[in-house]
């Protein structure tokens, strides 16, 4: 069963490969690549700052003239985020490492700059030393003298060490707690002492409040007494519940009498409402008939026709019991 992607191609018999031309790329030619920034840097232009592995698309090409031990040198070109501006830095692979050119500043390179410093000086004193043995005696010397010295030091500083260790850190630390027990003792004390005061001024306004007031009902009850005292109050208390009296009663008898004129006496005990007439004296003697008398049975009602309401009856009653009565 054949593949479905076949990488075989058809070589005819007369395949010659030397045939085929060449391409001629110049030796100077850049290829894109990405990479990310080696060290932090700063822009010249605006100032902003690119910190080290932020990731650019970057311009590569072969440093014309410059080898080191046979290795080629490879510079870059990149641009600024900010103002893109163009910035470039090869590689140094003496110090394997970075070199910057044009475009920005390295942050962070007095460091490097201190110890080539130190690694120039090293070699300038090698090479005094491999010829002039004085030169050596003198070193020597010197180093020895500043051996002693950072021995003194590391000596002053163990006594100090040893100084800080007998301290008794806990009995400080109790010190110190004795003493803030003693501050607040004294801050609660002065708290109760101003309270106190506090209380026995309220206690004093009080007693102050209350004998006042003590004062003036002695001097109510004082006034009360000295007006009893006097001997025609009786007589004025008196004559005041008299004189209520008959007022009260003058009052009920004239709501009596105006009843009584307005409607006539109902309620009285043993005056009937109806009254038989007496058989009159000057009558004639003749014979007692059965039937009743009539003329005894009829009721001395005054003509309603008179007054043409219930309340002149009830007059006429009342007058008619008084008649009977005289």
């Amino acid at each position: 069963m054949s593949e479905r992607k076949v990488l075989n191609k058809y070589y005819p018999p007369d395949f010659d490969p030397s045939k085929i031309p060449k391409l001629k790329l110049p030796k100077d030619r850049q290829y894109v690549v990405r990479l990310m920034a080696p060290f932090n840097m700063r822009c010249k232009t605006c100032g902003e700052y690119i910190y080290k592995g932020k990731k650019f698309n970057a311009r590569k090409e072969t440093v014309q003239n410059e080898i080191y031990l046979g290795l080629p040198i490879f510079r870059f070109y990149i641009k600024c985020t900010r103002c893109l501006a163009e910035i470039t830095f090869k590689t140094d692979p003496e110090n394997t490492d970075y070199a910057m050119e044009h475009g920005a500043t390295r942050n962070f390179q007095a460091e490097k700059l201190i110890e080539e410093e130190e690694k120039k000086v090293q070699q300038e004193r090698e090479e005094e030393e491999l010829n002039n043995p004085m030169k050596v005696l003198e070193n020597r010397t010197r180093d020895s003298k500043l051996e002693m010295e950072v021995l003194e030091n590391l000596q002053e500083l163990k006594e100090l060490n040893q100084r800080q260790a007998r301290v008794d850190f806990e009995g400080m630390l109790d010190k110190y707690k004795e003493l803030e027990q003693r501050q607040r003792q004294m801050e609660q004390e002065e708290d109760e002492r101003e309270t106190k005061e506090m209380m026995d001024r309220a206690l004093v306004k009080r007693l102050r409040d209350s004998d006042s007031d003590e004062e003036t009902e002695s001097a109510n009850e004082r006034s009360r007494k000295r007006a009893a005292d006097k001997p025609t109050d009786i007589l004025t208390a008196e004559a005041n519940a008299g004189f209520q009296a008959a007022t009260s009663q003058s009052v009920k008898k004239q709501k009596l009498e105006s009843w009584e004129k307005s409607v006539g006496v109902l309620g009285v005990k043993g005056t009937p409402l109806v009254v038989r007439k007496k058989a009159a004296a000057s009558a004639p003697p003749g014979p007692v008939s059965s039937k009743p008398d009539t003329s005894t049975s009829s009721v001395s009602i005054s003509n309603p026709s008179q007054n043409g309401s219930s309340l002149s009856l009830l007059g006429a009653y009342s007058d008619s019991d008084d008649s009977t009565s005289d």
